[in-house]
């Protein structure tokens, strides 16, 4: 049966008149959410959850004021992904990725990592991130150097030999040198090979 319209009426004005999440509120669900929330200037972690935290082994008040670089396998790798991501932010005010990460162990993993700027033309002036750890279906499967793990995650990603040539700054023979290492290093055949190896999937 169809309700009366005066019912539709009062329960859509008391919807109505909820009172929005006072900001408490909305402190409680970032600090609550299920996966790794972090707020970031110039690339200092400003705030970030317990899942965050708890990923990288620290407690939330320990990473306050801290560079994000100190989640990094490598100073290199810290840079490199800010250099690659910056344009694209400029551009969409938005980033995402799969990179490996490291726990405050020593552990590395891999990680979806999403964020979005709230400035496009200060891309890291102040963004919001979502990280993830993805490592139960993408395992780190053997140790690499830090030019290994980014030649990795590129080829992951999709890019060719020329792109990751023209993002690292060094020729395409000197990645297809990395490359061939990394395949007698895991005994594959072929480059999808090697990928598959790495992270978990053969």
């Amino acid at each position: 049966m169809t309700e009366p319209l005066s019912t539709r009426t009062a329960q859509h004005t008391a919807a109505s008149q909820e009172p929005a999440l006072a900001e408490d509120d909305l402190g409680l669900v970032f600090d609550l959410a299920p996966v790794g929330l972090c707020i970031s200037r110039e690339r200092t972690i400003q705030r970030c959850n317990a899942a965050f935290g708890a990923m990288f082994g620290y407690a939330p008040a320990e990473l306050q004021g801290r560079s994000l670089e100190c989640l990094y396998p490598s100073r290199s790798e810290f840079e490199h992904i800010g250099a690659q991501g910056f344009p694209v932010m400029q551009r969409t005010s938005h980033y995402s990725d799969e990179r490996i990460m490291c726990h405050r162990s020593g552990r590395l993993f891999w990680c979806h990592v999403a964020g979005r700027s709230l400035q496009r033309d200060q891309p890291f002036a102040c963004a919001v991130w979502m990280f993830e750890d993805i490592s139960s279906r993408r395992p780190v499967a053997m140790t690499l150097t830090a030019r290994e793990r980014e030649i990795v995650r590129q080829l992951a990603a999709g890019q060719g030999t020329k792109q990751i040539a023209r993002t690292l700054g060094v020729s395409p023979r000197t990645i297809d040198g990395h490359r061939a290492r990394i395949m007698r290093k895991v005994g594959a055949q072929s480059s999808s090979e090697m990928i598959a190896k790495l992270i978990g999937l053969s």
